[in-house]
C-alpha cells in the first residue's frame, strides 16, 4: 500500500493561486485538493457588489462559508438566512444552495470544500463566464463535469 504524504504550506497575505469565477468574483486558493491529498480546498473569494454565484447544488462536495467583510444572503435549501462579518454557514452536499453580497461594496468569504480539487472549476469556468456572451449551456454542462448542477439565477436582494 502507498501512502501519499501531504506537504506543509505556508504562505504570506495575498499568496497563492489566483483563478477567476464569474464576474466580479476572483478567488485565491491558499491550498486545493492537491496540496492535500484530496482532503480539502481553502479559498478566499473576493464577491463583487451585489454579486454571488447562481443557485447550484454539489452532489459530492460539502461546502462552508466564513464571511470576512459584506454581509450576505444565503440560501440552503428552502431557508434563507443572513451573514455578516464573523458569519458562518454550513452548506451540505446535495443541498441546494447561493449567496449574495448584498452591499455595495466589495466584500470577502472564505470557502472550504470536502472533498478538494473544486480549483480545476473554476480554471475552466473563469473564461467562460467572462467571456462578453456567456453560454448558459456551456456552463451548466462544466456544472455537470464536476459533479454539480446548475439550477437557476443568482439570488436577488428581496
Amino acid at each position: 500500500m502507498k501512502v501519499t504524504t501531504s506537504q506543509p504550506k505556508v504562505l504570506a497575505p495575498g499568496q497563492g493561486l489566483r483563478l477567476q469565477s464569474g464576474p466580479g468574483r476572483d478567488l485565491i486558493f491558499k491550498v486545493t485538493g492537491e496540496d492535500t491529498g484530496g482532503a480539502l480546498d481553502y479559498f478566499i473569494v473576493q464577491v463583487a457588489p451585489h454579486g454571488g454565484p447562481p443557485l447550484h447544488v454539489h452532489h459530492n462536495q460539502e461546502e462552508t462559508i466564513h464571511v470576512l467583510t459584506g454581509r450576505y444572503k444565503i440560501r440552503i435549501g428552502d431557508e434563507t438566512f443572513y451573514c455578516e462579518e464573523g458569519g458562518f454557514a454550513y452548506l451540505p452536499s446535495r443541498v441546494p444552495h447561493a449567496f449574495l453580497n448584498l452591499t455595495d461594496e466589495q466584500g470577502e468569504v472564505v470557502v472550504v470544500y470536502t472533498p478538494g480539487g473544486g480549483h480545476k472549476f473554476y480554471e475552466e469556468l473563469g473564461p467562460i463566464s467572462r467571456s462578453t456572451h456567456p453560454d448558459r449551456d456551456v456552463i451548466a454542462a462544466l456544472f455537470e463535469k464536476y459533479d454539480m448542477t446548475l439550477l437557476g439565477p443568482p439570488l436577488s436582494p428581496d
